[in-house]
C-alpha cells in the first residue's frame, strides 16, 4: 500500500504548493479578468505542476504512468478557460509523448479529456453557486469516461490500486476547488482592507480642511447675496446666480467629504429590504425617465436586516443613480434590479446591472476610491460613501464591468438573524 500512497503524497504536494505561488504572484479574482499575461502564467503554471506529477508516477504498475496530471488541466480550463487550458495540455501530451511506454496514447487520450471536459463544463461551473457540489459532477462524469478508457485499454490491476487511486484523484480535486473559492474570497477581503485604509486616510484629510473652508464660503456667499440685492451693476445681476451655484455645489462637495470624514449616527432598527427597494426605484423612476431609461425590479422573498434604513436607502439610490447616469443621454438603457437569497446561508444579494457604457479594467480596479470617477463632473465620494455605507450594514460590495456593455454590481447583505450573530461576536 506504501508504494502507493507515496507517489500520490508527492503529486499532492506539487500541485498544492505550485496553486499557492500561482495565488502569490497574480492573486485569483472574480472581479478582474484574466489578462493575457496571467493566462499565459496560469498555463504555465499548471503544466509545470502537471510535468512534475509526471516524473512521480505510481510505479510497479506494469507499463503504465498513473499520476495526477489530469487535476491541473482540469481546474486550469475550468477557472481559465480554453487559452490556459491549451497552454497546460499542449505541454503535457507532448512531455507524456517522449516519456514513451506502450500505454502512452492512452496517456494523451485521457489528458486531452480532462481538457476537454473543463471547457465543456467551465460555463456551467463557474456560473454556479454551489461549485463544491458542480465540481463534484464534473468529476463523475470524467471517472466515468476515464475508467472506460481503462477497461478497453489497459488490463485489470489490483483493486486496491484503484480505490485508492481515485479516492486520492477525487479528494484532491474537490479540495482544490475549495481552496481555490477560500484564496478568491481572502483576497478580496484583502482589497476591501486596503480601500478601508485609503478611506481612513480621506477622512483625516478631509476633516482637517473641511471645516475651515466651508466657514469662508457661507461668509463669501452672504456677501455675494447682500451686494446684489443692492446693486445696480447688470453684470453683476447675471452672473451672481452663477455664482452662487458654484459656491453651493462646493459647499456640497464638502459636505460629501464630511460624510466620508465623521462617524455616522446609525439608528438600528427592522428594515424591510423590499420596502427600501421598492421606494428608491419610486423616486428615481423619474430621473430615469427623463433619460430615457427603464427601471426593473425583481424581488424573490421577503427579507429583513437590523441596520439603519437611511443609510440602506443612500446607497440603494447611488448605486441606481450611477447605472442610469451610464447610460449615453438620448439613447435610452435598461437598469435592471434583482434580489435574491444569498449563496452564503444568512445572506441576501441584490444585483444591479445597466447595459451603459461600462467600465475598463483600469477603470474597475480604481472604482470607489478617493477622488475617482468616470464622470465629467464627478468627485468619486459618490461611491466611496456607498462602500463605507455597506460595510457598516456588515455588507459587501463588488463591480463587475464590461466596456460598452455594462455594470453588475453585487450588494450582500446579512439578514437579521446572521447580523445579530455578527453584532454579537464582535462586542465580545
Amino acid at each position: 500500500m506504501i508504494y502507493l500512497i507515496k507517489p500520490l503524497i508527492v503529486n499532492i504536494t506539487i500541485i498544492f504548493s505550485l496553486l499557492f505561488n500561482a495565488n502569490l504572484f497574480f492573486p485569483f479574482s472574480k472581479r478582474k479578468p484574466l489578462t493575457f499575461k496571467q493566462q499565459l502564467i496560469f498555463g504555465l503554471f499548471s503544466a509545470f505542476s502537471a510535468c512534475l506529477c509526471m516524473l512521480y508516477p505510481i510505479e510497479t504498475l506494469e507499463d503504465t504512468n498513473f499520476d495526477f496530471r489530469m487535476i491541473p488541466i482540469l481546474i486550469v480550463s475550468l477557472y481559465g478557460g480554453w487559452f490556459p487550458g491549451a497552454i497546460c495540455t499542449t505541454i503535457v501530451v507532448v512531455f507524456r509523448y517522449f516519456i514513451g511506454g506502450e500505454f502512452v496514447y492512452v496517456g494523451i487520450t485521457v489528458s486531452i479529456l480532462a481538457f476537454t471536459i473543463g471547457l465543456i463544463f467551465r460555463s456551467f461551473f463557474l456560473k454556479s453557486t454551489k461549485k463544491l457540489f458542480v465540481g463534484l459532477m464534473i468529476l463523475s462524469f470524467y471517472y466515468f469516461l476515464y475508467i472506460y478508457i481503462l477497461y478497453k485499454t489497459v488490463s485489470f490491476l489490483n483493486m486496491n490500486f484503484y480505490f485508492v487511486y481515485f479516492l486520492a484523484f477525487g479528494s484532491t480535486f474537490i479540495a482544490l476547488i475549495y481552496t481555490v473559492e477560500r484564496l478568491i474570497k481572502a483576497n478580496q477581503q484583502l482589497d476591501e482592507t486596503v480601500y478601508m485604509d485609503k478611506l481612513s486616510t480621506v477622512g483625516q484629510m478631509a476633516a482637517a480642511f473641511a471645516h475651515e473652508i466651508r466657514n469662508p464660503i457661507t461668509t463669501v456667499r452672504g456677501f455675494i447675496q447682500y451686494i446684489n440685492s443692492n446693486t445696480k451693476d447688470e453684470s453683476l445681476k447675471q452672473y451672481a446666480p452663477l455664482i452662487l451655484d458654484e459656491l453651493d455645489r462646493t459647499n456640497k462637495i464638502i459636505t460629501n467629504y464630511l460624510t466620508v470624514a465623521k462617524p455616522t449616527n446609525i439608528t438600528l432598527e427592522y428594515v424591510d429590504v423590499n420596502k427600501v427597494l421598492k421606494d428608491s426605484v419610486d423616486l428615481l423612476r423619474p430621473f430615469g425617465s427623463y433619460r430615457n431609461v427603464t427601471i426593473d425590479l425583481e424581488l424573490e422573498g421577503d427579507h429583513f436586516i437590523y441596520s439603519d434604513e437611511h443609510h440602506l436607502k443612500q446607497a440603494i439610490m447611488n448605486i441606481i443613480k450611477n447605472g442610469i447616469e451610464a447610460t449615453e443621454e438620448g439613447q435610452g438603457g435598461l437598469v435592471q434590479i434583482k434580489k435574491v437569497h444569498g449563496e452564503v446561508k444568512g445572506t441576501i444579494e441584490i444585483y444591479f446591472i445597466d447595459n451603459g457604457i461600462g467600465m475598463s479594467e483600469k477603470q474597475l480596479e480604481k472604482i470607489g476610491l478617493p477622488y475617482y470617477t468616470t464622470k465629467s463632473k464627478g468627485t468619486g465620494l459618490g461611491s466611496m460613501i456607498t462602500t463605507r455605507l455597506i460595510h457598516e450594514m456588515k455588507g459587501t460590495i463588488d463591480y463587475t464591468s464590461k466596456v460598452h456593455i455594462g455594470t453588475t454590481v453585487t450588494v450582500v447583505l446579512p439578514t437579521l438573524r446572521n447580523m445579530k450573530e455578527k453584532s454579537r461576536k464582535e462586542d465580545e
